[in-house]
């Protein structure tokens, strides 16, 4: 579905609104009569990848900006206007529920820091909007759950930033590698980061930029002094806004493997590690750390070090998947199959680059050019799951299993015991302090998310 298909699909969406009900048939049909317009709350990096990637592949008219730093908002305006069909400027907003009030929008796109994912998210389904968030969804288990239960009362289209399911090499082994049966029983997996990514600073703390409201941008979150690793890209370093590099990394490759497999939640959730090498920086996340999620005949291991070197040079952040038939490594640059039956040929694939086709991804600012295409797919993806008001292949709920166990292994380590989850109730089994963190404190006077 690229822009020229998007345009010719008239015909399509009108057999797919004439399938729908009543309540959902002339949403379809609005959708296919005009552009759809399209909002973007938090205008950094990945908040500007993600839109322009929509831009891309859709006739979409972005009208709203919403950002916490005025510079950023202001360049971002300016990107849009020059890269969107009509070349008009977004109108910009400082808070988001401003821009929602206008009830206007029928795409919004999240990409704050992680501590402001529930709140707009639940905020823009109530206000009519389909929406596009980031991962990790949540900073806990229950804004997990009210995001959820949110998406499902309104009735809304709700896709996670977890590309991976969409990136057209992984794809390719999901189908040909994993479903074909080519690994035979698979039982154990092993995740892994070995990206020196944990900042190594201790700078002082300062006054934030005029360019910043910072109260607005600590939101829910507990109020830190400013300090220039906060903003911009450097929040990931502080547990207060997010958790850690499991909650950045692992999520995305644990997610990738549950869709690879078929895997729903686990049974139990283990973790060690702590700060046990880089013991000077001001961050404040775990340079080491282990987890074991167990799914009964699976288990999948995740590790991650920021420090020395990784276990496979060519794999520093991916998934093993080791089956009784042979052996599968996949990362968002590649994927390897490696069976055992010596007369059977080894298969290795590389990421899928579209530079061609899209000639902006060569110079466009920071972006990750290998990633590009699965941002684009995966918008696709989202476009064809709102047209047919059906779940996209990261819906909410995928998002949020995903989630909930990566926090479920930050919540072990910090508690030093393993965690027995009851995916029914949502609870962790016989354990009323780790069930009192499913849900962390609010500052005021922002009030947390129910179910």
């Amino acid at each position: 579905m690229n822009r020229r298909n998007f345009l010719q699909a008239g015909t399509g969406l009108a057999l797919t609104a004439a399938a729908l009900g009543p309540s959902q048939r002339g949403y379809a049909e609005e959708f296919a009569q005009r552009k759809p317009r399209v909002g973007l709350i938090g205008t950094g990096w990945y908040g500007k990848s993600d839109l322009l990637r929509l831009i891309q592949v859709a006739p979409v008219e972005v009208v709203s900006l919403c950002d916490v730093d005025k510079k950023m908002l202001s360049d971002a305006a300016d990107i849009v206007a020059t890269r969107q069909a009509s070349k008009q400027k977004p109108r910009t907003f400082s808070d988001y529920r401003t821009m929602l009030k206008e009830k206007d929008l029928d795409i919004v796109l999240i990409a704050t820091p992680d501590h402001w994912h529930a709140l707009p998210m639940i905020a823009a389904v109530e206000a009519g909007a389909d929406v596009y968030v980031q991962k990790p969804i949540s900073v806990d288990v229950v804004e997990g759950q009210a995001m959820v239960a949110a998406a499902r009362k309104h009735n809304r289209v709700v896709q996670v930033g977890t590309q991976r399911r969409s990136t057209p090499h992984l794809v390719e082994a999901r189908e040909q590698i994993v479903q074909a049966g080519k690994l035979g029983k698979v039982s154990l997996v092993e995740i892994y980061c070995y990206y020196h990514m944990r900042t190594r600073e201790n700078p002082p703390d300062t006054a934030p930029p005029d360019t910043l409201d910072y109260e607005m941008w600590t939101g829910p979150a507990p109020m830190r002094p400013y300090n220039k690793l906060v903003h911009p890209r450097s929040w990931r370093a502080f547990m207060e806004y997010g958790n850690g590099i499991v909650g950045d990394m692992c999520i995305h490759m644990l997610d990738m493997v549950r869709w690879m497999m078929g895997l729903g939640w686990p049974k139990s959730v283990s973790s060690t590690g702590g700060i046990l090498v880089d013991k000077q920086s001001k961050a404040n996340i775990t340079d080491t750390q282990s987890a074991t999620f167990d799914f009964g005949d699976v288990k999948v291991v995740w590790q991650h070090r920021t420090w020395g070197h990784p276990n496979d040079p060519q794999y520093p952040w991916g998934a093993t998947l080791y089956g009784d038939k042979g052996t599968l490594k996949a990362s968002v640059n590649s994927y390897d199959y490696i069976p055992l039956d010596k007369n059977e040929k080894p298969i290795h694939k590389d990421v899928t680059y579209e530079l061609e086709q899209y000639p902006e991804d060569k110079t466009e600012k920071e972006l990750e050019k290998h990633v590009a295409p699965a941002i684009r797919h995966h918008m696709q993806d989202f476009l064809r799951a709102i047209q047919q008001r059906s779940k996209p292949v990261a819906d909410i709920e995928q998002g949020h299993i995903s989630t909930a166990t990566c926090i479920l292994a930050n919540l072990s380590q910090q508690l030093g015991r393993t965690l027995i989850w009851d995916a029914q109730k949502q609870r962790v089994v016989g354990d009323e302090e780790a069930n009192k963190r499913l849900r962390r404190p609010y500052r005021s006077p922002w009030k947390h998310p129910e179910v």
